[in-house]
């Protein structure tokens, strides 16, 4: 995932809620009850961590009992240090008190209660990279070093894989062609990661490889779900069953479902969205652009999917009259540069939100030769009286700057080539005028028209246009 192009806008949910989920979560409550419970007779090792006998007390406190007790007791006091609740005083003695953080978690804005969380994610992220406490263990060398090369394991290639996975899962869940609040199966992921682009059938080495990493990523994810990151699914232990021993149950080889099922939590995409933040990624949230002007509209919203789009547009509307959102709209849609033609389409789809208000913003510009085409347009589909008929020039003007829009928004896109087709088919004699129409974008949309057309013949004669159209710019 590259970090200069910018990722699709998120709608968050309002801070408030994502506070109070954050401060519902497993994880971060029960830091917050051990933050609260530690006193002077709290003791922690050289690591920071809770002094072994202290953990069964720890755990018994926070409910937690059965064989992963103390671990589950032990995680929570780390996260407890390393977000700020419990404060080292004494690391000789090892001494603790309530840290600064804790009291914000009470009486902080659901700003600072998200900050507290997200520190809180960092440590849990950071652990879901390392190998199981037995293997390193076994790694320990005399020294009490670990010898990384005999775990097989490399912590920064094991660190960014698991970022890339996760860069994946929200990228999934924003787009807006993706499966949005749905889930994602496990093997899809892991796929999306190691099968390399272009290859049809995975070959048994990469499918050993995707297998691998599902198994890594179910344990992963078994830890990300208590810091409220993700829903998830657990891959089906009967999967993980020797090949000799007969399963306890029937089983259906075809439910995806078994092999592990994971989705963003709300809270999660903007845990995320904040450390592609960190990390230098564009990742815009819906909402950003509703106190900028219409300019910052109508080009942040360029690359946006159409929903986006909209719902950017609305937040916008709905702080402006409409009468005064309409001019300053339009004012902004001018202009003979290469992002001109997208940001009078997302000017032309901002003006289908307002009332009746707007109508003498849009006469006003009727005889603009940018601006006019779609006045009328706008006039004509709320059937309002005396809409002078355009030029012919106009139409296929507007025509060349509809077309130059779509390529910038969608590129080759099937919409685009019905379109390229429909005008084909309605202007008989389309290429020999369109070649004249004095708009930076001519040459370029008829060479586009060209490469859409599945007819050779027309293909060619929209070939022969741009080729004219060059020439009289040239000129």
């Amino acid at each position: 995932m590259s970090d200069s192009s910018p990722l699709p806008p998120v709608r968050l949910h309002p801070e408030a809620e994502l506070a109070r989920a954050a401060l519902s979560t497993p994880l971060l409550s029960r830091a917050a009850r051990l933050a609260r419970w530690a006193g002077p007779d709290t003791r922690v090792d050289a690591g920071g961590g809770l002094a072994e006998e202290q953990l069964p007390a720890a755990a018994e406190l926070l409910g937690l009992d059965g064989d992963d007790a103390a671990a589950h007791a032990s995680e929570a006091w780390r996260v407890a240090v390393d977000a700020g609740l419990v404060e080292i005083v004494d690391e000789e003695a090892g001494t603790v008190r309530a840290g600064e953080e804790l009291k914000l978690l009470t009486a902080g804005s659901p700003a600072d209660v998200l900050a507290v969380w997200l520190a809180a994610l960092e440590t849990v992220i950071a652990d879901a990279s390392v190998p199981d406490l037995d293997d390193l263990v076994d790694a320990l060398d005399e020294g009490g070093e670990i010898d990384f090369s005999s775990l097989d394991w490399d912590p920064e290639a094991e660190a960014d894989f698991l970022d890339g996975v996760l860069g994946s899962l929200y990228l999934l869940t924003v787009s807006e062609d993706g499966p949005g609040d749905g889930p994602v199966p496990l093997p899809a992921l892991a796929a999306s990661m190691l099968v390399p682009d272009g290859m049809g059938e995975p070959t048994n080495d990469v499918l050993e490889q995707v297998s691998d990493a599902m198994m890594r990523l179910d344990d992963q994810f078994r830890m990300l779900e208590p810091v409220g990151l993700v829903a998830y699914r657990p891959v089906d232990e009967a999967l993980m069953a020797d090949a000799d021993e007969e399963p306890a149950a029937p089983v259906d080889d075809t439910d995806v479902s078994r092999y592990g099922m994971v989705r963003l939590t709300p809270l999660g995409v903007y845990g995320l969205r904040a450390r592609l933040l960190e990390a230098g990624f564009q990742a815009p949230a819906v909402g950003e652009l509703a106190d900028k002007g219409a300019d910052a509209l109508l080009d942040g919203t360029a690359g946006f999917g159409q929903a986006a789009a909209r719902a950017e547009t609305e937040q916008w509307l709905a702080r402006r009259e409409p009468l005064a959102a309409a001019r300053e709209l339009l004012a902004a849609a001018r202009g003979a540069d290469a992002g001109a033609p997208l940001r009078r389409l997302r000017c032309q789809q901002a003006l289908s939100l307002v009332g009746a208000e707007a109508e003498p913003a849009l006469r006003e510009v009727l005889d603009d030769p940018e601006l006019g085409g779609l006045a009328r347009v706008w006039l004509s589909e709320r059937g309002a009286a005396g809409v002078p008929a355009p030029s012919e020039a106009m139409v296929f003007w507007l025509t060349i700057d509809t077309v130059a829009a779509q390529l910038a928004a969608e590129g080759n896109s099937e919409e685009l080539q019905a379109l390229v087709e429909g005008l084909a088919a309605q202007h008989s004699g389309f290429f020999s005028a369109a070649w004249r129409v004095e708009h930076p974008a001519t040459a370029d949309v008829l060479e586009a028209m060209g490469r859409l057309h599945p007819d050779k013949k027309v293909a060619k004669e929209a070939r022969k246009a741009a080729f004219k159209a060059r020439s009289q710019q040239g000129a």
